[in-house]
């Protein structure tokens, strides 16, 4: 247990002079300000690839949206910030995803929602209003951090981004092979995992000096340099 009675199932860093709780939960809490960073949640995306005639698995839109919940539930975020990519594409904005959208936003209408824009962003207004969700271009300054969906260079600040959902492979002694999200943060720039369930993962190579943090089902677990 933490200080505060939680299961500690994060595990704590400093990034641009600020202190963040990376979550098992893929998901970044930000105890100075309050902020719960969420990045790639693509709600709508299994809509969008069956809209266009590909079978893929339903319920990942409730499935992500019971996540953000109990994330709200544990930690009491006073602003929920998305970098980028919050739907899919326009076919996400359908009628059974923007209802489970706004349905959630009434169940938890305390946080403010900011969205930091990514490129799969084609959000109309009228979502937007709906839930109550402004919206940023990045890069959105923030303390010592500047909060952006694409990693990229800030001139004095940190960067937290999204967009290349990170993976690590994990190689065991009899040669048996894993593949986990995980948070990798560089000298300048931190990249969260894709926090939505059905968006694939790319492997990356870290360099000296690069910090990775694999998500295991209930930890995040450092992986030794």
């Amino acid at each position: 247990m933490d200080g505060s009675g939680r299961e500690a199932s994060h595990q704590g860093i400093t990034a641009g002079g600020e202190g963040l709780l990376l979550l098992a939960e893929r998901a970044v809490y930000w105890p100075r300000t309050g902020t719960l960073l969420i990045a790639d949640a693509h709600f709508g995306k299994a809509a969008s690839f069956r809209a266009r005639g590909v079978p893929v698995p339903e319920a990942t839109t409730t499935d992500n949206l019971d996540a953000l919940g109990r994330l709200v539930e544990r930690w009491s975020p006073r602003r929920i910030v998305f970098l980028g990519d919050f739907t899919h594409a326009r076919e996400a904005d359908s009628e059974p995803t923007r209802g489970a959208l706004c349905a959630w936003r009434r169940r938890y209408s305390s946080p403010e929602l900011i969205l930091v824009r990514g490129n799969h962003d084609a959000l109309e207004s009228g979502l937007t209003a709906a839930l109550d969700m402004r919206t940023e271009d990045e890069p959105w300054q923030q303390g010592g951090l500047a909060l952006c969906h694409h990693p990229q260079a800030v001139c004095g600040a940190y960067v937290v981004a999204g967009h290349l959902h990170p993976a690590y492979r994990l190689t065991g002694r009899a040669n048996e092979r894993a593949r986990l999200p995980c948070f990798w943060f560089a000298a300048r720039t931190g990249i969260l995992p894709a926090f939505g369930a059905f968006t694939g993962g790319a492997l990356v190579r870290p360099g000296r000096g690069d910090r990775i943090y694999l998500v295991g089902p209930q930890r995040v677990h450092p992986v030794p340099p």
